[in-house]
């Protein structure tokens, strides 16, 4: 049987948001201003009200400036596209992110295209993901972002690893792709359509795992010793959360391995700290 290391994602993004913490008091220093982070949350989604709470407090136990706005779940899209058109214009807002998912009425696609893609810390704007593909300077979309960050504090390097990313979503799948493929890893994108899922996701000496489908990834489709990331956050009927992967059967084979819930989800909004970060030190370069 396989040791497996467990990657601890709450301790990768305690030390993740303390570094951001530090640099933000340089910034205070240096420019005397504080990064800031608008959130805007349509309608009353249980689970987007959560997330936009839990982003605000870890945004302000960095050090930097959150800012809330909540509309109603009425709210037509001309009105919210108005409201960031006022955030890409005010000076003491660094990042813009509009929780999705949003009301019918508005399309979301207009909504991101809408947002400064200086200010985008979602990673979503059509020029920062074409800027990722290319090799540019981009904003990238924060849960890809945390994976890779989990691989490299793990693995060191990861040029020349055999990678499957399983799933294609233009939030986890895409970007992961691109991501791994600019570390130099040989990459395959793996999804619904793929004629033998299990041999794929074998070959893989790193596997990803973001199909929103809980424990899908049998144990026999990991090869021995490899490194698994599961991106899945599943709530069973009995209220159990489990990932896409199939975590017991995983121990026995895989050489280290993101829990759920402790591994990629705690990464998720340190990266979307790093991306404000960024994007304020940017603006005033």
């Amino acid at each position: 049987m396989v040791e497996t290391r467990l990657i601890d994602g709450k301790a990768a993004a305690a030390a993740l948001r303390a570094r951001i913490a530090a640099a933000a008091t340089e910034i205070k220093v240096r420019h005397g201003i504080v990064p800031g982070l608008a959130a805007v949350l349509v309608g009353d989604d249980p689970a987007s009200d959560v997330y936009v709470r839990s982003k605000a407090k870890a945004t302000r136990e960095a050090g930097l400036a959150s800012v809330e706005h909540r509309l109603p779940a009425a709210t037509g899209e001309a009105e919210l596209l108005r409201l960031v058109a006022s955030l890409n214009a005010d000076p003491a807002i660094d990042g813009i992110l509009v929780q999705l998912p949003l009301p019918p009425q508005i399309e979301p696609q207009r909504v991101i295209e809408a947002i400064d893609p200086a200010k985008d810390v979602d990673g979503f704007h059509p020029q920062n993901v074409g800027r990722l593909w290319s090799g540019g300077t981009a904003l990238v979309p924060c849960t890809p972002y945390g994976c890779l960050m989990l691989l490299r504090e793990t693995l060191g390097g990861i040029a020349g690893a055999e990678a499957v990313v399983l799933g294609r979503s233009n939030i986890v799948g895409k970007p992961m792709a691109a991501l791994l493929t600019a570390a130099d890893a040989t990459v395959t994108i793996a999804h619904s359509r793929t004629r033998d899922l299990p041999a794929e996701c074998r070959r893989a000496e790193v596997l990803v795992a973001a199909v929103g489908r809980p424990e899908m990834v049998r144990g026999a489709w990991i090869a021995p010793g490899a490194t698994v990331i599961d991106v899945g956050i599943n709530r069973l009927p009995d209220g159990r959360l489990v990932g896409d992967v199939a975590y017991a059967e995983a121990l026995a084979v895989a050489g280290a391995i993101t829990p759920v819930p402790g591994g990629v989800g705690p990464m998720t909004i340190a990266c979307l700290l790093e991306n404000t970060l960024r994007a304020a030190e940017a603006r005033r370069r």
